[in-house]
């Protein structure tokens, strides 16, 4: 069987509120995107740019302020939207632990991928990679801003 699931979890020394809001930060997990322009509702559409991997356009399925976000994005196939067989689905679970916050991260759908096996098992090990640099970077922003 394809693997098809990455789940990771950290505990993050700095309130939920702060967590959430770079969670929910465009491109924070994948290239660049533009805050400012950031539309936090169902359906809506980001994109975020990577120098060395091209556009990558992100879009919320899911979302309970504080608690949970879920983004459906094709990591495999830069610069297309996400449709069903091209994208995988990204969800964050964010917890309130006293003053720290515990954050949950899924990504599944690897093996429902419009691509070859060798390509869909690249993309799955690509991304296992990827989501443990992003929230070690995630955690040392969170924590190195001013209270």
């Amino acid at each position: 069987m394809a693997p098809d699931r990455i789940e990771r979890e950290i505990v993050i020394a700095a309130p939920l509120d702060r967590v959430w809001s770079l969670v929910t930060e465009p491109g924070f997990w994948v290239g660049e995107g533009d805050p400012a322009n950031a539309d936090l509702r169902e359906g809506a559409l980001m994109v975020s740019e990577h120098g060395d991997y091209g556009q990558f356009p992100l879009r919320i399925e899911k979302i309970e302020p504080q608690r949970y976000v879920s983004y459906r994005w094709a990591s495999t196939f830069p610069g297309e939207e996400p449709r069903e067989g091209n994208s995988t689905l990204v969800e964050f679970t964010l917890l309130r632990e006293g003053d720290k916050t515990r954050l949950r991260v899924v990504e599944s759908g690897f093996a429902e991928l419009d691509a070859p096996a060798d390509t869909r098992r690249k993309s799955f090990e690509d991304n296992i990679e990827g989501w443990t640099t992003e929230l070690d970077e995630l955690r040392q922003r969170a924590e190195q801003l001013p209270v």
